[in-house]
């Protein structure tokens, strides 16, 4: 059934104050709760595009560690999908960006510590966002 067909056996159906807060209520979903809903999937999605990049950086740094690797050859993408080879000459240290544009030099375990901090972290803002809707 579409939207104007369902609309007249609606207002077939109801008396017309009836109508009237059917419409209010209607706005309501329209004007507020779907601007609503689309500023907390935008927020849910950035901290799960955030959480994601931490357990990748794990997973590389999980990957060291097990095939005890004392240097690395790899890729690294610059953007757009464009990636150059990289040569790690020493996979005891890492650079992590730790926001707003800075890195930060870490031992692997230092590494590890600061991602469980920050994937924590993401949980945490994650719960305190569904509790505040």
């Amino acid at each position: 059934m579409s939207v104007s067909a369902k609309a007249l056996s609606t207002q077939r159906r109801f008396p017309a104050e009836v109508q009237e807060v059917i419409k209010k209520y209607e706005d309501f979903i329209t004007t507020r709760l779907k601007h609503d809903l689309e500023e907390t999937l935008q927020v849910r999605d950035t901290i799960y595009s955030r959480t994601s990049e931490y357990l990748k950086l794990k997973t590389h740094i999980d990957a060291i560690r097990t095939q005890e690797l004392e240097e690395l050859e790899t890729k690294v993408d610059l953007g757009s999908d464009f990636y150059v080879k990289a040569f790690i000459p020493d996979t005891s240290f890492i650079y992590v960006n730790i926001g707003f544009g800075f890195h930060l030099q870490m031992t692997l375990e230092e590494a590890d510590a600061f991602i469980d901090e920050k994937i924590y972290g993401a949980l945490m803002e994650t719960v305190k966002e569904s509790q505040e809707e």
